[in-house]
């Protein structure tokens, strides 16, 4: 295959429906961290698309403003947004109104491992009934015109590892796109990631598959990429406090060499702009509450001093914090002035 042709096949790959992703790497839902501000963040760097924390099916049908909020997604186009529930005709419903909201591409959540969600038979307790997984697929695509990924993990445990399976489930129902976590759901989050084994799931199916698991670096996701056979990579927990990672390792995907970080200017415009829309979004009081370990993350990977950190983490003033953060940026914080 000439240059050209391998470069035409990559795109071909990373092509979601009508939805042509300009990179191989993906920001992913994170419940509690992937809010509109990180998303937004994201996007700003090169991420290929930033996908919205779950939303409970049931609590957008119900109009909670928790839900609707976690929905939004305006500034972080193209708009992923995930959703998750165990019944086809209320994850149905509320599709179509994440795509009247403007959603571009409704993700399914088949691989939270939490015992709140499996426990209502959503999330990746869904691995364990492939049927009423391929019905709920089949709802959510027959209800809108968006396209519809699946993310999911390898299975339940070691004696179920059933990823390929679902994996032609969700094609045949309608997914235009696969995202496979490199573990079980009885491994939680420990242990490492097993990207060889998400390339079953690649060779099970025709549409585009995302390997997701411990990607940290730009050799970690062409690692990922050469085990795998997937077509792109998606990054959680290595960019809570880094969003601009993403896209940096798309770049460095596309171009060679390693991610290669923003100016620390950059980096501490993003954060302050993300604290903000927390503050915003959430009020003053419970915004701070909820941007802390957004905060703890940020000063952590700029390289401020422990005690710039600590006082960052317990302020109880907004404007406080904010100043804090910035000088967390500054290129040699002094501890004194926290």
């Amino acid at each position: 295959m000439s240059p050209a042709q391998e470069l035409g096949a990559q795109a071909a790959a990373r092509r979601v429906g009508p939805l042509a992703l300009a990179g191989a790497a993906m920001l992913a839902p994170m419940s509690g961290v992937s809010d509109l501000g990180m998303r937004r963040g994201a996007r700003r760097f090169g991420a290929a698309l930033a996908f919205s924390e779950m939303v409970a099916s049931a609590e957008l049908i119900a109009d909670a403003g928790e839900a609707r909020l976690r929905a939004d997604g305006a500034g972080a186009e193209p708009h992923a947004a995930q959703l998750v529930g165990s019944a086809p005709a209320a994850m149905a419903e509320a599709a179509r109104r994440l795509e009247a909201a403007g959603a571009q591409l409704i993700d399914i959540n088949m691989g939270c491992p939490s015992r709140r969600v499996a426990g209502q038979a959503a999330g990746c307790a869904l691995m364990r009934d492939l049927d009423q997984a391929g019905r709920l697929i089949e709802a959510v695509a027959r209800a809108v015109h968006a396209p519809v990924s699946v993310k999911m993990r390898l299975g339940w445990d070691d004696a179920e590892r059933n990823a390929p399976a679902l994996a032609r489930r969700a094609e045949a129902a309608g997914a235009a796109m696969i995202t496979v976590h490199g573990r079980t759901r009885r491994q939680l989050y420990d242990g490492r990631a097993d990207w060889r084994a998400v390339g079953e799931a690649v060779e099970a199916v025709a549409v585009p598959v995302v390997v997701n698991g411990d990607c940290r670096s730009a050799d970690d996701a062409r690692a990922m990429l050469a085990q795998s056979g997937a077509a792109a990579v998606m990054i959680g927990r290595a960019a809570v406090g880094a969003p601009w990672l993403v896209g940096a390792i798309g770049r460095a995907l596309a171009v060679g060499g390693a991610a290669e970080d923003p100016p620390l200017s950059e980096r501490r415009d993003a954060a302050l702009a993300h604290v903000e829309w927390l503050l915003a979004a959430l009020g003053r009081r419970a915004g701070l509450r909820h941007a802390r370990k957004h905060l703890a993350a940020y000063a952590q990977k700029a390289g401020a001093p422990e005690a710039l950190r600590r006082a960052l983490v317990t302020s109880e003033d907004a404007d406080d914090a904010l100043r804090l953060l910035s000088l967390a940026f500054a290129p040699q914080p002094q501890m004194e002035a926290a």
